[in-house]
């Protein structure tokens, strides 16, 4: 497989050389949001942990949407649905996360199929931190 090394991150190598590999990265704001939650209210995060859990985040998105990729081809399948992910996930040994995504997947479908659901024009937010088990164990040494 053709891939593109840059930053320590494995891109497919459907990323065209020219382009900018941070465009492809989730904001380190955001990376450190998602880590504080974790962490006693008066810790700090330095911008070295935030751009190595960026790096994570994004190979990680990259390796799990790879597998699913298989199951989508070997299917004859363009599009990648919740379902594949889910698989993927299963099939990588991420069964806690596999069974949190699924759960997840279950109320995002049970809202959308709500008539007034549909009719909204502003998404609602479906919070799946209660899912998964990082979130709770975090919430309850607090």
């Amino acid at each position: 497989m053709n891939e593109i090394h840059e930053s320590n991150i494995t891109m497919p190598a459907k990323v065209k050389r020219g382009s900018n590999v941070q465009d492809l990265l989730l904001p380190t704001a955001n990376i450190g949001r998602i880590m504080k939650v974790a962490l006693p209210p008066n810790a700090k995060i330095s911008k070295e942990a935030k751009e190595t859990m960026q790096d994570c985040a994004s190979e990680f998105i990259c390796f799990i949407t790879g597998e699913a990729s298989v199951k989508c081809r070997m299917e004859n399948r363009q599009t990648l649905c919740g379902d594949d992910v889910c698989h993927a996930m299963k099939s990588l040994g991420l069964d806690e996360y596999a069974i949190a995504t699924e759960r997840y997947l279950q109320k995002y479908r049970e809202h959308y199929k709500k008539p007034e659901a549909l009719k909204n024009t502003t998404p609602n937010q479906i919070d799946v931190r209660d899912q998964l088990s990082v979130y709770s164990r975090s919430n309850q040494q607090r």
